[in-house]
């Protein structure tokens, strides 16, 4: 089933609440007038407050797992709004929630 593709300005974040950005947007391919992401981007992650227990593990970067299987840029997948990912260093996933849905892939 398509999906929205993600861009710069979609909302992501981290299970625990954290702030997601990606630290290398794709300025090749743009929607809603902003660089899209590939699968090979890392995520920088803010704000996680994940600090339950005695040994607190708050999610520092995340990185895309599955990413489109019919939508690439510069020969990288593309990523859409249910791609999955990892977080570290606690292996959560990151979560989009918010992102334009006028451009969908597969």
């Amino acid at each position: 089933m398509p999906g929205p593709l993600l861009h710069v300005g979609a909302t992501v974040m981290c299970t625990h609440g954290g702030q997601a950005q990606p630290t290398a947007p794709n300025p090749r391919v743009l929607v809603s007038g902003q660089p899209t992401v590939q699968m090979t981007a890392p995520y920088v992650i803010a704000g996680c407050p994940f600090t339950t227990g005695t040994n607190p593990m708050p999610c520092v970067t995340g990185q895309w797992t599955v990413a489109a299987t019919r939508v690439f840029s510069g020969g990288q997948p593309l990523v859409l709004m249910d791609s999955q990912s990892v977080c570290t260093p606690n292996g959560t996933p990151m979560l989009p929630t918010v992102a334009q849905m006028r451009v969908l892939g597969t």
